[in-house]
């Protein structure tokens, strides 16, 4: 089992307009209603993939119980902490072709207590079946101080499971040094962590090698080109075919899951796994809902990976992937309605 954990989960609203013009009126083509936040999308798409999943969440209001009432309709295991504050609401504009325009709110803060809750809650759910990982995932509320991800990072251990980290800000270097097993920054993340400018992927490959020499992995997404993976002495870069997007938010929590969904049947080396990784989180691009998947999966083996130099080039020699292993969390299923 995966369990993910979202310490500031919201209700998503995504609108479909034919072009946004600030200042006029604009008349949506469909608006969806969806829990969310980076967990609770990580275990929407384990949970489609047929990957045991729980969600770990704290819900508080109106809009805490809306939050509660989609994941109960969608079938989605799940454990809440109840909280005083009301669950944010997000908005996502999206227009032909993929732009995406995004208000996230920033939620309510967290009580002392409610983080010890959250924290207890999180060990539990991670004892309560063989959980492999568990994945802590997304913003945290206003003045929350970092140290409750490095607490969640030890409760994962705690409990016998890996700690994969998906963050931003401090509560990032607080994750590196609670141990966490995994971390996944995109670009700006990682430029932030490591101070530097990371403007092409060689940089990208760079940085992550000197994350990752306290001996965690990380995987870097980096949008359209792909992502990077340093685990141990594999340092890669997959790109994916090219698509027409139509709606890339949840593409990197997608991502996530396809990585920790090859990682937990342990029949793919990192070069599988990154390859199912980006697989899914592309595929995630091709449909109108915040990380859900089409019914036709792209196939891993149309994900290039190559051995990444961290100067700039790359080798297709690393190119060499068992892609029935990749593919099996990935194409065993088709996405249901």
């Amino acid at each position: 089992m995966i369990v993910t954990v979202t310490p500031n989960p919201s209700l998503d609203r995504t609108y479909r307009i034919d072009e946004l013009r600030p200042g006029t009126l604009h008349r949506a083509g469909f608006v969806t209603v969806e829990a969310s936040g980076k967990g609770v999308n990580v275990s929407r798409v384990l949970a489609a993939l047929g990957v045991p999943t729980m969600a770990v969440v704290p819900v508080g209001g109106s809009e805490g119980r809306d939050l509660a009432a989609h994941l109960d309709s969608a079938g989605l295991c799940h454990r809440v902490v109840g909280v005083t504050g009301a669950a944010r609401v997000n908005i996502t504009v999206i227009e032909p072709g993929g732009r995406t325009t995004k208000i996230n709110a920033p939620g309510a803060p967290l009580t002392a207590a409610e983080q010890r809750a959250l924290v207890r809650r999180t060990g539990d759910a991670a004892r309560s079946g063989a959980t492999s990982w568990v994945a802590v995932c997304g913003s945290l509320p206003p003045d929350t101080d970092p140290d409750l991800v490095a607490r969640l990072v030890e409760a994962a251990h705690a409990a016998g499971a890996r700690a994969a980290v998906d963050t931003s800000g401090p509560a990032l270097p607080a994750a590196l040094s609670a141990g966490a097993d995994l971390v996944k920054p995109n670009r700006e993340e990682l430029a932030e962590l490591t101070g530097r400018d990371l403007g092409t992927v060689g940089a990208v490959v760079s940085a992550a090698r000197d994350v990752a020499s306290g001996g965690t992995i990380v995987l870097a997404s980096i949008g359209a080109e792909g992502a990077v993976l340093v685990d141990g002495d594999a340092c890669l870069w997959a790109t994916p075919p090219p698509i027409g997007p139509v709606n890339t938010t949840g593409a990197g929590d997608t991502l996530l899951a396809g990585y920790l969904a090859a990682a937990s049947e342990g029949g793919a080396g990192p070069e599988g796994r990154l390859a199912a990784a980006v697989a899914l989180g592309t595929s995630a691009c091709l449909v109108h809902g915040t990380a859900e998947l089409p019914d036709l999966l792209l196939s891993p083996a149309d994900v290039a990976v190559r051995r990444a130099t961290g100067a700039g080039a790359a080798s297709d020699s690393g190119n060499s992937i068992d892609h029935a292993a990749a593919g099996t969390a990935a194409e065993k299923t088709r996405r249901s309605s």
